[in-house]
């Protein structure tokens, strides 16, 4: 074998790793090159496709709660329906911001274009209803009455409606059972707004821009509970749609039911009393106007008394909640906002505010006792009462001799009111007030809780109003200059009153506080504070926090969270007097004021208290106050420009107790057709597949047949005015 020297393979093998090293460093330069390219020439272009890969949720709504009433029947459920929406965004990109799609979609759905425009413009300051208030990136709806056909024709011609959808979707239904709408309490729901998803988004209970949100009543009340919580599933897409791969996917949780005390066929008589007293009041005719009762508005409302929570509450007029559902049509809102329809969207029951008449008359009792009079002593009840040439008269100016405070309320005498009035308002210091001044008729208003609001678990209730010194001082302020410019010395009334008021409207003067003690004047209340009050009467002196709900149940039926009574006060008045009141306003109901409504009754078997009122407002006709109570419920109505207190509340009232206890015109007793003869303490049950089993609703057939005093009367064997009907 030869052997070849080493030194000849030396100068291949160096030119092979030359070549070699030229091949890598070509390489290298050419990534690098590449590289450069791709990261410095082309950078922002790839960086901007990068961008197109990003997240889309799809979310699923929340099924939402439903609301039952206190044995489940329910007043507030969802149901599936075809809904045509639109996505403003997709309609945006078009150039004509998808005009002619809209007017297409128009024609399949049976609507004008501009119904259906109006329904996708953003709602501002400047934009009447119907717009969309809620998030401009959501999807809006167009209907949610649509038809399987008109659904069919949408999707397959989607071509010609891009932007568009038609799907099943659960929508909110206010079930009215019994035909009890509930209207005012249940509220209703709207879009949330981009400012309600910033204000919420670092809550333990954020929105998302599907979401519905509860506006007023219970639905506002309990929205968090009754929401829910959305499903939220994440995929990473690229720029052309395409799913790369998915992220998140939380599944969506039913919202809580939420049961109420409200016993709907309860309400279903209470909506249907007070509608008929209102229409019986309109053919009655006012002496003092020379015209029919208008008998505009109306409230009633039924309490537990024991517990504060509400087994009705009506207020008229009222409205289909059910119109809000899918979005609203412009005439709809109109109608619900205008002064014509009289402002149905408002309760009544905790945002109406009047003057109470004679139904106040509780409170200067108490505060009399309390100031140091004898409840049983001796007043005279003259047919007037006057104080430095001007004359305060009772009701029909009639008088009653000498009588107690409890016969006082009992025939309603306004005039041992005036006197007791008087009489501390004088030694309080009169115009020129003492430093140590009582006040008791001013603070016993206070503490029975007026001028301030119940707690009730409703939204927007009101605080009425008690014109102690305090606050003639801070309205003289505010409106001064307005009554020194319209005040004249010999003018009209009311430019009389205004020019009383510019000179001395800061004083607590003698005829305020007369005026006061019998409910008139300045003082305002509302249904809501007058049932509270009522109900503490009741029970023995516990002022409770009013509640509709009752318990929040979830979805499964396995977690319940009961709403247990509250209270915030006791009425100011010792065990004594508190039973001298209650018999007086037994008195009331057997042989006062009232004793003509409630002819019949068994009052040895379920003892009635009573007290009725008529209150005078200044260029209107007399609002109509009723309230009584027995040992188990507190109904109080109001009806205004209605007329007298018994006159036109009192039949109603007395038809509700009539429905509930089971009674008939003769006051015997059938359980059978009461339809809740005592409070109902048991929840419903609901099973773990959210189902319940849910109770008939009985029918309501109207008593027709009057209690004997009121056959009497209708015979002409009784007198036409048996007693002060206040």
């Amino acid at each position: 074998m030869t052997n070849i020297p080493e030194t000849g393979r030396t100068p291949r093998v160096q030119i092979r790793l030359i070549i070699l090293q030229i091949l890598v460093l070509s390489l290298l330069l050419t990534l690098g090159g590449r590289l450069w390219y791709l990261q410095v020439r082309n950078g922002d272009e790839y960086a901007d496709e990068a961008n197109g890969n990003h997240v889309q949720r799809v979310v699923q709504p929340a099924v939402r709660g439903s609301i039952l009433d206190a044995r489940g029947v329910p007043l507030a459920d969802n149901e599936t329906r075809l809904v045509v929406s639109a996505s403003r965004t997709e309609l945006m990109k078009m150039k004509d911001d998808g005009e002619a799609v809209l007017t297409r979609l128009a024609e399949v759905l049976g609507m004008t274009p501009k119904d259906v425009a109006d329904k996708v413009r953003l709602c501002n300051a400047e934009t009447p209803q119907p717009c969309w208030n809620g998030s401009p990136y959501q999807p809006i709806p167009i209907t949610d009455e649509a038809t399987p056909k008109q659904a069919l024709q949408i999707r397959e011609r989607a071509e010609d409606f891009p932007g568009i959808t038609a799907e099943p979707t659960a929508v909110r239904r206010y079930t009215a059972p019994g035909s009890a709408r509930t209207s005012q309490v249940l509220g209703y729901l709207s879009p949330v707004t981009d400012e309600e998803i910033q204000g919420a988004k670092d809550t333990d209970s954020p929105y998302l821009r599907s979401d519905q949100v509860g506006r007023s009543g219970l639905e506002r009340t309990y929205d968090k509970q009754l929401r829910g919580k959305a499903g939220v599933t994440a995929y990473e897409v690229d720029k052309l749609g395409r799913v790369m791969r998915q992220t998140q996917a939380e599944p969506a949780q039913p919202g809580a039911n939420v049961v109420t005390s409200i016993d709907a066929q309860v309400q279903r008589v209470a909506e249907y009393e007070l509608n008929e007293a209102m229409k019986a009041a309109r053919k009655e005719f006012d002496d003092n106007t020379g015209m029919n009762y208008k008998a505009d508005s109306g409230a009633v409302v039924v309490m537990e008394s024991k517990t504060g929570r509400i087994v009705s509450m009506a207020s008229q007029p009222d409205y289909d909640p059910n119109a809000w559902v899918g979005g609203i049509s412009g005439k709809d809102y109109t109608k619900l906002t205008s002064k014509k329809s009289n402002y149905p969207l408002l309760n009544r029951a905790i945002q109406g505010q009047a003057a109470p008449g004679s139904i106040f008359k509780v409170i200067p009792t108490t505060a009399a006792v309390n100031a140091g009079y004898e409840f049983n002593g001796r007043y005279p009840c003259p047919s007037s009462y006057s104080i430095g040439g001007q004359v305060f008269k009772n009701f029909e100016s009639q008088g009653h001799g000498s009588i107690t405070l409890g016969q006082a309320l009992e025939v309603s005498c306004d005039t041992v009111y005036y006197s007791l009035a008087h009489q501390q308002w004088q030694k309080d210091g009169g115009n020129k007030p003492r430093k140590s001044a009582k006040d008791w008729f001013y603070k016993t208003a206070h503490q029975f809780g007026l001028g301030q609001e119940t707690g009730i678990d409703l939204p927007n209730e009101v605080t009425g109003r008690v014109p102690d010194r305090q606050w003639k001082k801070d309205y003289w302020a505010a409106n001064k200059d307005a009554w020194c410019k319209q005040g004249k010395k010999s003018g009209d009334y009311a430019e009389r009153i205004a020019y009383e008021n510019c000179l001395e409207g800061m004083k607590m003067r003698a005829g305020d506080s007369v005026n006061y003690s019998i409910g008139q004047g300045d003082t305002l209340v509302t249904p809501i504070q007058m049932a509270t009050i009522y109900a503490a009467l009741s029970n023995g002196g516990t002022l409770y926090d009013p509640t509709v709900g009752k318990a929040i149940i979830s979805p499964d039926g396995k977690r319940t969270e009961e709403i247990k009574p509250k209270a915030h006060g006791k009425l100011p008045m010792n065990a004594k007097t508190h039973d001298l009141i209650n018999d007086a306003l037994a008195g009331v109901a057997t042989r006062g004021t009232a004793a003509w409504r409630f002819g019949g009754w068994p009052q040895d078997k379920i003892p009635m208290h009573a007290k009725t009122g008529t209150a005078e407002v200044y260029g209107k006709q007399t609002t109509s106050w009723f309230a009584t109570y027995t040992k188990d419920y507190t109904i109080v109505m109001t009806i205004a420009q209605g007329g007298t207190g018994s006159g036109a509340s009192g039949p109603a009232v007395r038809k509700i107790y009539d429905a509930m206890y089971g009674l008939d015109a003769e006051g015997n007793q059938d359980l059978k057709k009461a339809l809740l003869p005592k409070p109902q303490s048991s929840l419903p049950k609901i099973e773990t597949d959210g189902s319940i089993d849910v109770p008939k609703i009985k029918p309501y057939e109207p008593n027709k047949e009057k209690p004997p005093a009121q056959q009497e009367l209708a015979a002409g064997l009784a007198p036409v005015n048996p007693g002060r009907r206040d």
